[in-house]
């Protein structure tokens, strides 16, 4: 399992109610189901992949997030996970909003557009790099939104969203990320895990 999925079962505790959204083949949701007994339902928009999950005996429903997480109930969930997924919706932000609502609390992870390699790349070739975060070409890319570990800091503190814990990821290796090295972690992070929750 990628560490990335180890350091958000890490975060969540056992025996809660989880909902996994864009769950792809149901790696994460599998390991918290049978190593920490959590009561784990996955929404995933691509067909192949929720048949994969139903085989793993996981309970998964094909849908775009962008449409039916508005059918959950309000704090439906102890945790709501979106992985790797935020930068791909047309509207990120009604998406976090319904992840909040739906969640006690969320947790997002983002590939981090302010990492140094992406950064030189552009500067010194001009083209949009390809990395192992970010492995598809401009005209391919699923990505619409591009942002960065800063950004997503900055937007939780401009909309209100209290912000338990915000991880920095580079090379396996973990760190916290504050306002004091935020502007480092920015640039030397490959992707960002963030526990947030309403404040209201």
């Amino acid at each position: 399992m990628k560490k990335e999925f180890k350091v958000i079962a890490q975060i969540i505790q056992s025996n809660k109610r989880v909902l996994d959204v864009g769950c792809s083949d149901g790696i994460l949701m599998e390991y918290l189901k049978l190593n920490q007994n959590n009561d784990v339902r996955g929404l995933e928009p691509q067909k192949n992949d929720v048949q994969k999950c139903i085989a793993k005996g996981l309970s998964v429903i094909e849908g775009d997030a962008e449409k039916e997480l508005i059918q959950f109930p309000e704090k439906s969930f102890d945790y709501v996970v979106l992985s790797q997924t935020l930068q791909a919706f047309f509207e990120p932000e009604k998406v976090l909003n319904q992840l909040l609502r739906i969640g006690k609390q969320t947790i997002v992870s983002i590939p981090n557009f302010g990492y140094w390699k992406i950064r030189v790349h552009l500067l010194l070739k001009g083209t949009m790099p390809i990395t192992k975060n970010l492995p598809d070409e401009w005209y391919n890319t699923p990505n619409l939104h591009m942002c960065s570990i800063k950004d997503f800091f900055n937007f939780c503190s401009k909309k209100g969203i209290k912000l338990y814990k915000s991880i920095a990821l580079h090379e396996q290796k973990t760190s916290n990320i504050n306002k004091m090295n935020l502007n480092l972690k920015n640039l030397s992070s490959e992707l960002g895990i963030f526990l947030i929750e309403n404040e209201n």
